[in-house]
């Protein structure tokens, strides 16, 4: 296991994690959730608590979570997108943060990256231009955005001369922290100055890694680049969890992976494992997430179970 500092796992059981199938139909029967079952990690699912309700006015504090994979496509927007939701349906505040040049976090709410007069580059790079009015709302109650566009992609260059580079996020999310309860970081998918803003700036990481072979190679450099951010940048950062994400039980393959994944990583690993739907694709080109697209769906019931083990390990998020 890498030396990287992880969050606790809180105790219990999450009801309805882990059929082994892409279906939409309920993860499990109520004759199943009265008996001790095994998740697809291979572990008895834990019994979480109802999350407790939100911070109230004037006592936020946002707890900052960066969504971090060197590779692509393995998750992570659609990840940052459905797990903010599902936050969100908790009634806490929640931010997503745009940090990908390609703005699909940004696409997969509606937005047009391309016609956007400011995005977080302009906050980032730009003189007096306050955060506040880059903000938009993403047409789900308590869910704001912070977009981004290609316009980020020079970002990279430009802070190699700026003092104190890698603290320019922080610094940009400094005054939102008492307007939100928790924070959301889609990152790129590259392990350069962008991503060490973002872990700069994180309290927590998840790591959602594709259940398939090439992705867990991945998976070590990620860590490496996580330990040396905690070493020389931000000693409170801590590795919330691994997230399982395209996973097809009726494959021997993604099995494999994930008991890979969990021999390797214990409980570092989420419980919560995401399942391969066509309701992922379809929700990207809905502009919506999947809890308000197709809300009795697997997919969605999946970020929910996700989210209450996310606030079981963060007590007070």
């Amino acid at each position: 296991m890498p030396a990287v500092k992880y969050a606790g796992c809180g105790p219990g059981r999450v009801p309805g994690a882990g059929k082994e199938d892409v279906s939409d139909e309920p993860l499990f029967t109520t004759e199943q959730l009265d008996a001790e079952v095994l998740g697809p990690t291979g572990r008895p699912l834990p019994d979480l608590p109802e999350p407790t309700p939100p911070h109230p006015e004037g006592e936020r504090n946002a707890l900052i979570i960066a969504l971090c994979n060197q590779k692509g496509g393995v998750g992570k927007t659609t990840t940052t997108i459905n797990l903010g939701a599902a936050l969100a349906e908790t009634g806490r505040r929640v931010l997503l943060v745009d940090f990908d040049p390609q703005g699909s976090l940004s696409v997969g709410l509606g937005v047009n990256p391309h016609t956007l007069e400011s995005s977080i580059y302009n906050v980032m790079l730009g003189r007096g231009v306050d955060v506040h009015e880059v903000l938009l709302p993403s047409g789900t109650e308590n869910l704001d955005l912070l977009p981004a566009n290609i316009d980020l992609s020079a970002a990279e260059v430009q802070l190699v001369s700026e003092v104190a580079r890698e603290q320019t996020l922080r610094r940009v999310l400094k005054p939102l922290r008492p307007d939100y309860d928790i924070i959301l970081i889609d990152c790129a998918p590259s392990l350069g100055l962008l991503t060490v803003n973002a872990l700069t700036a994180a309290d927590k990481v998840i790591m959602p890694l594709e259940l398939e072979f090439f992705a867990l190679r991945g998976i070590a450099l990620l860590t490496d680049t996580i330990e040396k951010v905690q070493e020389r940048l931000n000693p409170e950062l801590e590795v919330l969890g691994i997230l399982g994400t395209m996973y097809d039980g009726r494959t021997i393959h993604s099995r494999e992976v994930l008991a890979r994944v969990v021999e390797a990583f214990g409980d570092m690993v989420f419980h919560s494992v995401i399942r391969r739907t066509i309701k992922f694709p379809e929700t990207t080109v809905a502009g919506e997430p999947i809890t308000s697209y197709a809300p009795t769906s697997g997919g969605a019931d999946a970020y929910r179970l996700l989210a209450r083990e996310v606030l079981a390990r963060c007590p007070g998020a």
